[in-house]
């Protein structure tokens, strides 16, 4: 294993991310379930912050690649969403989150939501730098 792969296991591990929420009525659509872009945002925040504490540098988020919804999310549940670096290229990472669902009455989780975010490391002015500078 070369230092530049190692060093990306190093800081892969470092970087995982979780978050736990409640999900209440705020939060919730019309139809007493988690609100999409509600669950979008949460994904979002916690990609960043797991690509952020990879490679300590700015970022911003290029691009969503698939979220599959695989079910609904009930008011008043839990749900946790964990964010992982899964790929890291020169100057940029893909994160996947998982979000988790359970019951406040009932022992189990289930994966509800998955999704893959991709993100790029800024300087100053904007521009591309290499997500491991020296490797």
């Amino acid at each position: 294993m070369t230092s530049r792969e190692q060093e990306i296991q190093r800081r892969t591990d470092l970087s995982v991310t979780s978050i736990t929420k409640a999900v209440f009525p705020s939060t919730t659509n019309h139809h007493n379930t988690l609100f999409g872009g509600t669950a979008l945002a949460w994904m979002d925040e916690v990609s960043f912050i797991a690509a952020t504490r990879f490679c300590r540098l700015p970022l911003v988020t290029v691009s969503t690649d698939r979220i599959d919804f695989n079910h609904p999310i009930a008011a008043g549940s839990i749900v946790e969403l964990i964010g992982r670096v899964v790929k890291v290229g020169n100057t940029s990472l893909k994160v996947e989150v998982e979000v988790y669902v359970e019951s406040m009455s009932s022992d189990g989780r289930e994966l509800a939501i998955q999704g893959l975010f991709s993100f790029v490391a800024i300087d100053d002015a904007k521009r591309p730098v290499p997500v491991l500078p020296g490797y």
